[in-house]
């Protein structure tokens, strides 16, 4: 990636509904030009999709809660991966190193709604354990990164 392709990943992750004609002007270069590169950065996996970020409170999903599962000695990370995918309310998985096994991000109603989530993990085959922690406010959340300038050997 050159500093045309990071400025464009800025960008993008800045305005991701920002035309090839805008972002030329941004980076300098014409929109096929632009439009060329974007595509070049989907195919190789550098930009992987376009969202809208959504509030979740709007939606009535005013609890979040970041849920760590530990699984039992016998359980594989592929069938329990195949499980969560199946529990709709699970915004974020990670497959984590340290005493959890697995940290999701839970986004429910109300606390009623949070302990449905929870049980419903526990009564998972191969789910040993659980251990949440609510989120009391959110300080940012999805906040880009900054892409330095890669460092010369």
């Amino acid at each position: 990636m050159d500093s045309v392709d990071r400025q464009l990943v800025k960008a993008l992750r800045s305005n991701g509904r920002a035309s090839y004609a805008e972002l030329g002007r941004l980076v300098g270069l014409s929109g096929p030009s632009v439009q060329e590169r974007v595509r070049r950065l989907e195919d190789r996996g550098v930009v992987t999709g376009y969202h809208a970020d959504v509030n979740a409170h709007a939606l009535g999903l005013g609890v979040t809660a970041l849920i760590g599962i530990l699984l039992s000695d016998s359980t594989s990370h592929d069938e329990i991966t195949h499980l969560l995918e199946e529990v709709r309310q699970i915004e974020d998985c990670w497959f984590i190193a340290g005493d959890d096994s697995f940290m999701v991000k839970v986004r429910a109603g109300d606390m009623d709604g949070l302990s449905e989530i929870i049980g419903r993990l526990q009564r998972i085959p191969g789910v040993a354990r659980t251990r949440t922690t609510i989120v009391l406010s959110t300080t940012w959340e999805g906040r880009p990164i900054e892409l330095d300038e890669p460092v010369q050997q």
